[in-house]
């Protein structure tokens, strides 16, 4: 379907929506004790914050936590750019890079529900250079142990389910353990940024997977290929199509691939150089047009959006009578999707961790390293934003920063959660 085709086909939903996307409002706020919190617990949060900050961790923060559908504790600290001393607000934008992938991946699953794509559907049909792709495959010289790399037939197609639970083969070239994969990812330019779609799949067609379809989870750049699946299917680009699908509908109006130049001053900032490393940061310059509108990496946006989106999902796919999935479709993308299937690469599958279709589902109570409920989902973007959602607990938890990508950011995440948690009062 062409753009033009597109666009006429949805013009009736964006006149019934205009009105809702033109006076977007947060969600409702509570007292914390109403929906179940101590407000003097809630206080420790900010006090182990300011701390962090103070410690130069992170230039600042904003935090938003609702409970049973309301804003318990929303708050902002430190500064939102280290260089001007700018205070942190709480309409700041973020760089959200892989909490763009939820975003892709309900997209898909609105277009199955459409009856317009199916899980099983190989990539192949829709993007027709996958259809014959090879594995590489590692075996070491029983001799001297040197390990060499294979190329095999691949044993099936690489499906629609797979790009969604990591399970293509599909990796990043930077983290993956395959030596031969990064080797070629490196030599063909394969990434992200920088490259339109058709040279990005084109690159991607001439490098064998790391692992056979189906059998291995490693996180890479399956959803990227999965927003150009939905590019196919609707003649959009993927930013248009989110943008008229899911940001407009659940009055998201700070969330796009590309913020205006009248945003531009509430676009938080990292600090200059990693103060672990002292190395200069670099983040996605989100304020000029990308060549590609990256499902896995490539959007910005608010705490309070992604609040919206995400009491969208904990709600059953729907918010303030805007319905975009049906509650049987989000139980089963908030599900594992893995069983056995092992894990590989640097964003390893932690104890008691599973992944379902778009992000990582908490298996049990136990094992993980910081509390929560089985059940729960959640995931996080490299530049140190991140999200839970514990439908047991009706509880949502988003905490957005700015920093050099890595593991700190881990921790940063994680703290924040627990002291969440430890406020829950009732």
């Amino acid at each position: 379907m062409a753009i033009n085709a597109f666009r006429n086909s949805v013009a009736g939903l964006a006149l019934t929506l205009s009105a809702v996307a033109a006076c977007a409002v947060d969600l409702p706020s509570a007292t914390p004790e109403s929906v179940g919190f101590s407000s003097e617990r809630l206080a420790r949060i900010g006090k182990v914050l300011a701390g962090e900050i103070e410690k130069g961790q992170y230039p600042g923060a904003v935090v938003l936590v609702a409970r049973k559908g309301k804003i318990a504790y929303f708050e902002t600290f430190g500064k939102l750019d280290p260089a001007t001393g700018k205070p942190m607000t709480k309409d700041a934008i973020f760089r959200l890079y892989s909490m763009t992938k939820p975003y892709t991946s309900v997209a898909a699953m609105m277009l199955v529900e459409e009856g317009r794509l199916r899980l099983t559907d190989p990539v192949s049909k829709y993007i027709p250079s996958f259809a014959k792709l090879e594995v590489s495959v590692a075996s070491a010289d029983p001799a001297t142990g040197a390990v060499k790399y294979t190329n095999v037939a691949a044993d099936r197609e690489v499906t629609i389910q797979d790009l969604l639970r990591h399970t293509s083969g599909l990796v990043y070239g930077g983290f993956t353990a395959n030596a031969k994969v990064k080797e070629l990812y490196a030599k063909e330019g394969v990434d992200w940024k920088d490259v339109t779609p058709a040279e990005q799949i084109e690159r991607l067609a001439k490098v064998p997977l790391a692992h056979q379809p189906g059998s291995t989870f490693e996180y890479g750049l399956s959803v990227d290929v999965l927003g150009r699946v939905i590019e196919v299917i609707t003649g959009a680009p993927l930013g248009q199509f989110l943008d008229e699908r899911i940001f407009k509908p659940l009055a998201m109006t700070d969330s796009s691939f590309l913020v205006p130049k009248d945003k531009v001053a509430r676009l938080a900032q990292p600090f200059a150089t990693d103060p672990a490393t002292n190395t200069p940061i670099a983040l996605l310059d989100v304020t000029a047009p990308q060549k590609n509108d990256a499902g896995g990496a490539g959007s910005a946006g608010t705490a309070a959006d992604y609040a919206r989106f995400l009491q969208m999902l904990i709600n059953g796919g729907q918010l303030d009578g805007v319905r975009l999935l049906s509650r049987t479709t989000v139980q089963y993308m908030t599900s594992d999707h893995l069983g056995d299937a092992k894990g590989a690469g640097a964003v390893a599958l932690l104890p008691g961790m599973g992944f379902g279709l778009g992000f990582a589902v908490r298996r049990e109570n136990g094992l993980f390293e910081v509390t929560g409920s089985a059940g729960e989902y959640f995931w996080a973007g490299a530049a140190g934003t991140g999200f839970y959602v514990d439908p047991k607990e009706q509880l949502i938890c988003v905490w957005m920063t700015q920093g050099q990508p890595g593991m700190a950011r881990r921790y940063d995440r994680y703290l924040f959660k627990q002291l969440v948690y430890q406020a829950i009062n009732d």
